[in-house]
Parts: structure tokens; C-alpha cells; sequence
């Protein structure tokens, strides 16, 4: 089987050189998969895995838009369709200086296996642009946002493609990009979701990523007849995600301890309890401040800079039950897993995309501990978008009660359904294989029946 691998990658690698995040993402899901085909040889015969690892369309396309200096500005946006197999494509848009083609590539092809989990019908893409904007004012954002869509809705529909947010792209950027759309095709529908409740958007959809990776973590404690009370927690990021994760960890009667942004973390030995929590909401949603403010304010939390050239990160270095990776791609690397199990977690549930390299990932699964990648941990963001969509289509908002509801639904089936896979094939309790085995064979089964497409 490796052999096999490693020549499939060096394929992949030179027809994609220098996109490192996508080799990663796709050499993860071939080593899962690879007894599948084994097993089913009528999607080798039928090209299966080489046509999933080529997106169905790539959009590439330059942004101008003038600041408010008056000086005129160019960025490069970006659409990924990676694929429509089982839905519209489905996934989010992402404005953050480190976006180019390589890992936006990586996102779609993840979303792709991450959408066919939720037992939605959403095909997978991503989008974006290296637009920053942090420190930008509300017009610049605006200005932005309006050329980008300018080129975008050329090229997405409720029934195409449906972007959402992402880093970078919260409520304010998703209000611009709709009104944009909006007037452009003069028509009101459901092409974006992470929308605004008065105008189309659902409840629990700002929630639903960090709720979704918390309601994941507490399945796969429940086999081993425990839960999440009186847990204690690493919650990476200070955004949406982490926001919700935490909150919902106090729901269920855990503690978080940390938070973090690109500048440094803070430690906080006593709890991150509701009050520190809106603290950082008001912070971060509203003044757009800085973490290390955060321990101005709160004597029990030590703040530690950032430090590039450290070989790990001190965040993952605490004393814990549980990890919740909730700010980017690769931020545990090796020495950080190892740090995690040094110091006794044995939960980690991934709220943001690949936030492990792959080393970290073999110590995980190696040590047996509950590990849930973020293809099916942190699916819950783009399962109520889904739901977004459904209620979009009927004119029909369902209420808080309901959509929370649905998502703890889904993510006990996400949950289930990689055990399940994970058994089928002869490892039990590695959520790794499982998710990328279920997420695959689904749409691996529609690409069959829809022919050579």
C-alpha cells in the first residue's frame, strides 16, 4: 500500500508543485482511503481518487478597489470549485494575507469530504483573497468587498455555489459581499449563508463550528462512559470558533484556559468563566483589540508574546484533559503533540481546518487518544449552513431551539458514521480513517452513477 501511496503523490505533487497544504490534505485522505479501493477496485477503474483531487473549476481573478488615502489598491480573489457531486458546491471565503491558490485548494478538498459527512447534499469548494482586513475601516472593507463580488457573481447561485465566511470574512464582510450580489442580479436568495438573522440567516450559524467541535468531543467521550464535566480545556484563537467553543464548554461544565491570536496567548489558571468570555466577544468583535489586553484586565492570566522562531508553541504546554484547535491550518506541530500528551490531554477535537501536521496526527492516533480531525470535528459550521439553505428555500426561519438541535444531531451521525467506517476497515477508534473513509465512499459512489463527468 505505500508504494502504491507514494507513487500516487508524486503524481499529485508534480502536477501541483509548491502547495504544500494540498499535498498534506491529500496524502492524509489516500493513506485513509487506499484499502477502500482495494477493496472496491471499480473506483480505480473508474478514476476515482484522480478525479477528485483535480477541482472541477478554478477561478482566479484581480480585485482593485481604492483605500481611503484615495490610493488605488489590487488584490487577487479566488474561487475554487472543487466538486458538485452530491450538491451545489459549498464552502467558505477567506480574506487573510496568507491565502493563494495551494491552500484554498487544500480547503475545497477538504470541504468536499467534510460536506459529504454531514449527510447534506453540498458539494465542496473555497474561495478568497490575500486582502487583509485587519486595521481596515468599515469603507475599505466595503470598497473591497463590492469589487470582489463585482467578479464573483458571475460565477455562483443558490443552486451553483454557495459561499460562507472564513478567517477574515465574518458578518460585516458577508453583509457587503450579499448587498453586492443583490444589486448585480437584482434577485433576493440564499447565495451566501453566515447571513444576517433579519435578511435570510439562520440562528446558531455564528455558533455552530465551536459548538459543533465541542458536541464531537463529547461523542467520542461517551465511548468511554465519560463527559465533558469538570474537564479542563486548550482552546486555541480569540474569533468565531474559539468564541463558541468556549462557550459551549461552559455549558457542559468543562473550563477553558487559554486563548490566542497572531500576536500571543494568554493563559488563565482560574477559568475562562462567562464574564472573561464576553470580555473577549466585546474585545474582539467590537473594539477589534488584542489578546494581551486580556490580561490586563484579568490578574489570574499570564499573556506570553508569540515568537516565531520558537520550535513549538507554549499554549499547547499546559496541564489539561482536552485541546480545541481553533485558529489555523498546521498550528500543532510535532513537539506541541507531544507537549499535549506530556501533559495528560487526551481529547482533541479539531474546531479549525488541518490544524496538526502530520507527525502530530501519527502521535495521536499512535497514543490512541479521542482525536477528531477537523473534516469531522468542525463540520458543524457548514451543517447549519446547510440548514441556512433549506430554510432559505422554504422562506422559513426555524427557531434556536431547532437548529441547535439539528446540529447536535448532526454531528452524533458525523460522529457515528466515522466509528462506524473506522471498524469496517480494521481500526477501531481512528477517527482519521473514519471520517476520510465515509466522507469518500459517498461521494465516490455518486460519481459512479453520474458517469465521466
Amino acid at each position: 500500500m505505500a508504494q502504491n501511496v507514494a507513487a500516487f503523490m508524486e503524481n499529485v505533487i508534480a502536477k501541483n508543485p509548491a502547495e504544500r497544504e494540498f499535498h498534506q490534505a491529500v496524502e492524509e485522505v489516500v493513506e485513509s482511503i487506499w484499502p477502500v479501493l482495494e477493496k472496491r477496485p471499480e473506483y480505480r477503474k473508474a478514476k476515482i481518487l484522480e478525479r477528485s483531487v483535480e477541482p472541477e473549476r478554478v477561478i482566479l481573478f484581480r480585485v482593485p478597489w481604492v483605500d481611503d488615502k484615495g490610493e488605488v489598491q489590487v488584490n487577487k480573489g479566488f474561487r475554487i470549485e472543487m466538486s458538485s457531486a452530491i450538491g451545489p458546491y459549498k464552502g467558505g471565503l477567506r480574506f487573510h494575507p496568507s491565502v493563494n491558490l495551494g491552500i484554498l485548494k487544500f480547503l475545497a478538498f477538504e470541504q468536499v469530504w467534510k460536506n459529504s459527512l454531514t449527510t447534506l447534499p453540498m458539494g465542496g469548494g473555497k474561495g478568497g483573497s490575500d486582502f487583509d482586513p485587519k486595521g481596515k475601516s468599515d469603507l475599505e472593507v466595503m470598497r473591497f468587498t463590492q469589487s470582489f463580488m463585482s467578479e464573483l457573481f458571475r460565477h455562483i447561485g443558490p443552486n451553483t455555489d454557495v459561499p460562507a465566511g472564513d478567517i477574515g470574512v465574518g458578518g460585516r464582510e458577508i453583509g457587503f459581499l450579499f448587498g453586492q450580489y443583490k444589486k448585480l442580479r437584482n434577485e433576493f436568495v440564499g447565495v451566501l449563508t453566515g447571513k444576517g438573522r433579519n435578511w435570510g440567516g439562520s440562528l446558531i450559524r455564528p455558533e455552530a463550528t465551536g459548538y459543533g467541535a465541542v458536541y464531537f468531543a463529547a461523542n467520542m467521550l461517551e465511548t468511554r462512559n465519560e463527559t465533558l464535566e469538570g474537564k479542563t480545556a486548550l482552546v486555541s484563537g480569540s474569533g468565531n470558533v474559539f468564541q463558541y467553543a468556549a462557550e459551549k464548554l461552559l455549558d457542559l461544565g468543562a473550563k477553558p484556559l487559554t486563548a490566542s491570536d497572531s500576536s500571543g496567548y494568554v493563559y488563565d489558571e482560574a477559568g475562562i468563566d462567562r464574564e472573561k468570555l464576553a470580555y473577549i466577544m466585546e474585545l474582539k468583535n467590537v473594539k477589534r483589540g488584542r489578546i494581551k489586553e486580556y490580561a490586563e484586565k484579568f490578574s489570574s492570566a499570564v499573556y506570553t508574546p508569540a515568537d516565531a522562531s520558537a520550535d513549538h508553541n507554549p499554549l499547547w504546554d499546559h496541564k489539561a484533559d482536552c485541546a480545541f484547535p481553533s485558529a489555523t491550518q498546521n498550528e500543532i506541530n510535532a513537539k506541541d503533540a507531544a507537549n499535549l500528551l506530556k501533559n495528560g490531554v487526551y481529547v482533541v477535537s479539531e474546531g479549525a481546518n488541518m490544524p496538526t501536521v502530520p507527525e502530530g496526527v501519527n502521535q495521536f492516533v499512535d497514543a490512541k487518544i479521542l482525536y477528531g480531525p477537523g473534516k469531522a470535528a468542525n463540520a458543524g459550521g457548514v451543517a447549519v449552513s446547510g440548514l441556512e439553505m433549506s430554510q432559505n428555500s422554504m422562506r422559513y426561519n426555524w427557531t434556536r431551539e431547532e437548529v441547535d438541535a439539528k446540529l447536535l444531531r448532526i454531528m452524533k451521525d458525523i460522529h457515528d458514521a466515522s466509528a462506524a467506517a473506522a471498524d469496517e476497515y480494521g481500526t477501531p477508534g481512528n477517527y482519521v480513517n473514519g471520517a476520510n473513509i465515509a466522507g469518500f465512499v459517498k461521494v465516490a459512489d455518486t460519481m459512479l452513477d453520474q458517469g465521466v463527468v
